[in-house]
């Protein structure tokens, strides 16, 4: 599973969000040029999502007089996906976690600890993890369509600079005011019969906002990503579904279905929202498919081999 990344590739590239997260985390930023500048990395800095893709090009010229060690992701779980669409395949992604949520992170066991991230990168230990595949975009978290892809939807919408956690509070009441559940029709791995529900939620990795158990089995290294889907609609029953899933107990009722699939394609009469890793994707349809061993990533030393 785990691949060595040469060290004498000397250049780290740090791609920073400077919308993500909760503040202006220049301070972190900043400690870990020097961090890595200690251990030898030449850094570069860059805000612009198409200064770093050419940037990556460049380093990986074989004429290039310095090489690409890694790339960093500093921002949340929609700044890894910005960059895994936009690098070539198999560039090597160190993150630094600075969004509100940092789902990824948080299940490879890494931290916004400046020293913690530069060791990482000299250790060079990388993985590869499977991306879904939503709509020709990769993501490597979740997706979901429905109610709380509503409110990420009426999130973005309302944004102005960085997110907070209170800064759902808003869009949630919206969205419980009144968003009506259309139904959706999930055809999992071309099945004729689809599973009919009101919520879906589609996983590669078992994390989820507040640490909720969704789908807790889920593998980023299995080759297949998780399907979990709820039947009925309204407030009550959502609340009833989350008291249910804190209690590790929706799986066994029947308003419930949780499986394993390659490709999914959702479908609906009505307009329904769709999110990916936490950014708006759009309304279905929406096709998922699996692509395995997509990501290489760099983890410490505490991740699994």
């Amino acid at each position: 599973m785990d691949q060595a990344v040469n060290n004498s590739l000397k250049t780290v590239v740090v791609s920073v969000n400077p919308n993500s997260g909760s503040s202006d985390r220049t301070k972190v930023i900043d400690e870990l040029c020097h961090e890595l500048e200690t251990l030898g990395f030449s850094v570069i800095v860059l805000r612009d999502i198409d200064e770093v893709k050419q940037k990556v090009l460049e380093l990986g010229d074989e004429s290039a007089s310095s090489q690409l060690a890694a790339v960093v992701a500093a921002g949340g779980d929609g700044t890894v996906a910005l960059l895994a669409n936009r690098l070539p395949p198999q560039t090597p992604l160190a993150i630094l976690p600075l969004g509100t949520e940092n789902l990824l992170a948080k299940h490879l066991g890494i931290t916004a600890n400046a020293k913690s991230i530069a060791t990482m990168v000299a250790n060079g230990r990388t993985t590869f993890i499977d991306a879904g595949k939503a709509n020709g975009q990769m993501f490597f978290v979740m997706a979901s369509c429905g109610f709380d892809a509503d409110v990420v939807h009426r999130l973005h919408l309302q944004r102005k600079g960085h997110i907070r956690h209170w800064s759902y509070a808003k869009p949630i009441f919206e969205a419980i005011a009144s968003y009506r559940y259309p139904r959706i029709r999930i055809y999992v791995d071309e099945r004729a019969v689809p599973v009919v529900g009101k919520w879906a939620f589609i996983f590669n990795v078992p994390r989820y906002a507040m640490n909720l158990p969704i789908v807790p089995g889920a593998d980023p290294c299995d080759g297949r990503l998780d399907l979990c889907t709820f039947r009925g609609g309204r407030l009550f029953r959502g609340l009833f579904y989350l008291f249910t899933i804190l209690l590790h107990r929706h799986r066994q009722w029947n308003y419930s279905r949780v499986e394993r699939f390659e490709k999914v394609r959702i479908e609906s009469d009505e307009s329904v929202p769709f999110q990916i890793d936490g950014d708006p994707g759009g309304t279905l349809p929406l096709e998922i498919q699996i692509v395995p061993r997509f990501l290489n990533v760099f983890v410490p030393e505490s991740y699994p081999a």
